[in-house]
């Protein structure tokens, strides 16, 4: 009895941060991943700026050469709700060691496939961060972009990103801020109006200001925090890095040793 209540506390500990209905959502489109005129058109449009801003930061903290053919070689990579792959694969060709974890068993089968079919050889997990961390993995660098704001728990799932990053990593994310104007743009415009997301993609209760984002991640052992924005100029369609923090922002943080 007891060891099946211990073991019953460690299921739910390890799927803290996973809010099921989400995971149903994103489930439901998981062979759309790949379509670019479809629903994550948006995340298509905003690879370019993602990967841009990873790769330099990356850079900054390492002291590699950007130019360089394969300038992520050598370093371990966790993709944390890594989706259908749209991050892990250009990363995995800029020479990362890739491994890409997601609670969506049906994203993973279809991050797996399109990744055989383009030769890439990345580490996809149907796993949660803290089944991860229960395994004793440890990465250089975390990612989690497009990711904070569908968690059940964020300072759960903060703690179990602190406890994957080795001591003198890099974590990298993104998210949306919780504002009139992102809700104007993110859901209201972006879901209704212009339809370019499925309805109920984003909740805007579970969106992060900047200041509460920096306090959760000093809360989870997190230090160095530098934000900037993503804007979207619609008259060419594409995404630019501003000091704008008011819709969607990311950065880059370290984790503090004490």
């Amino acid at each position: 009895m007891a060891a099946t209540q211990q073991t019953d506390r460690k299921n739910r500990a390890a799927s803290a941060s996973i809010d099921p209905a989400d995971v149903a959502r994103f489930s439901a489109l998981a062979d759309q991943w790949w379509n670019a005129d479809g629903p994550f058109k948006p995340l298509h449009r905003l690879n370019p700026l993602r990967l841009a801003y990873i790769r330099n930061a990356l850079a900054g903290h390492y002291s590699f050469d950007v130019k360089a053919r394969r300038p992520l070689a050598g370093l371990s990579i966790l993709d944390i709700g890594c989706g259908g792959g749209l991050l892990s694969e250009p990363l995995a060709r800029l020479g990362a060691r890739m491994t890409g974890a997601d609670a969506s068993a049906e994203n993973i089968q279809i991050a797996k496939l399109h990744a055989e079919n383009m030769g890439l050889a990345i580490d996809y997990r149907n796993a949660a961060a803290e089944t991860l961390v229960n395994a004793g993995e440890k990465f250089d660098v975390i990612i989690n972009m497009e990711v904070i704001e569908h968690v059940a728990d964020v300072d759960a799932f903060l703690a179990a990103c602190r406890a994957l990053l080795k001591e003198n990593g890099l974590m990298l994310f993104s998210t949306l801020n919780r504002t009139a104007k992102s809700f104007a743009m993110a859901i209201a415009g972006a879901e209704y109006l212009l339809r370019w997301l499925p309805r109920g993609t984003h909740d805007w209760e579970k969106f992060l200001t900047p200041d509460e984002m920096t306090a959760a991640l000093k809360k989870a052992g997190f230090g160095d925090i530098a934000l900037r924005g993503m804007t979207f100029r619609p008259l060419n369609g594409r995404w630019d890095l501003t000091d704008d923090l008011s819709v969607n922002y990311l950065g880059a943080a370290k984790p503090v040793i004490e």
